[in-house]
């Protein structure tokens, strides 16, 4: 009954006008839109409607919430969910926008088996307890450019995916329990080879810090999958199939 209420509202949502404004936000700010199909665009803007009527914004160190903020960073994340069935990252509940890169306290165990804490210089985290914390400089940078692989936005919320079945551990939720099977597969396979090519110095477009665990690889790859599909497929044509199949897209038609 309450998922008939949820649904029948968002439907409503997505049925309001756009505001014109909002649309000057996302072509100035999100060339990637520009090369949607029209159908796919409307879509987007549904999915931004109820994106931004079911989350909260917090701004920090100074910064003011805008619309141009709100929908730079929905327009991104919903990207994520276009041509297939979506609860609209259920397990988020707030977006926090620092001015640029900040300073994020790190805890860890040291070797005398006490827990330390040192700072780290983040561009944004994912949190399971349902936050998105995002540094706009570098929302903007990476949205910018469409084809240098490099999307925050895209990062940060492929984490939120990967942790819709209650893990993050580089599998997001798919829609049959057979296609596991070959997910850990070809990730596996994939984030093994990249591991040993960076360990060995070699050459490799995906960035080293996919290597970091299989969590920060299925993000990695799907900002790769989205601004760099050419060389995707054709360096990694299994991988690219296996995002294909999960996003329901295929970014390699719109770069042509």
């Amino acid at each position: 009954m309450f998922g008939w209420f949820k649904n029948r509202r968002r439907q409503k949502i997505r049925q309001t006008p756009f505001p014109q404004e909002w649309c000057a936000h996302i072509e100035r700010n999100v060339p990637y839109y520009k090369m949607l199909l029209s159908d796919e665009q409307d879509e987007l803007k549904g999915h931004i409607q109820v994106f931004l009527s079911e989350k909260r914004f917090e701004g920090v160190h100074g910064v003011e919430i805008t619309d141009e903020i709100r929908v730079t960073i929905a327009a991104q994340a919903c990207i994520l969910l276009l041509n297939r069935e979506t609860d609209y990252y259920p397990g988020l509940s707030t977006i926090i926008v620092y001015p640029q890169a900040y300073m994020a306290t790190v805890k860890s165990r040291g070797p005398t088996g006490l827990i330390e804490e040192t700072k780290e210089l983040r561009l944004g985290e994912s949190w399971r307890r349902g936050e998105v914390v995002l540094s706009w400089d570098n929302v903007k940078k990476g949205a910018a450019d469409v084809q240098d692989g490099h999307n925050l936005v895209f990062h940060e919320f492929a984490h939120q995916l990967d942790a819709e079945d209650g893990t993050v551990n580089g599998a997001p939720r798919l829609e049959k329990r057979s296609q596991y099977i070959t997910w850990a597969r070809v990730l596996g396979e994939e984030y093994e080879n990249l591991t040993k090519c960076i360990e060995g110095r070699c050459p490799a477009f995906i960035r080293p810090y996919a290597t970091k665990n299989p969590q920060e690889f299925f993000a990695v790859v799907t900002e790769v999958f989205f601004e760099m599909p050419d060389k995707l497929s054709h360096c990694h044509p299994e991988l690219y199939e296996q995002l294909k199949s999960f996003y329901k897209q295929d970014p390699v038609e719109r770069y042509r």
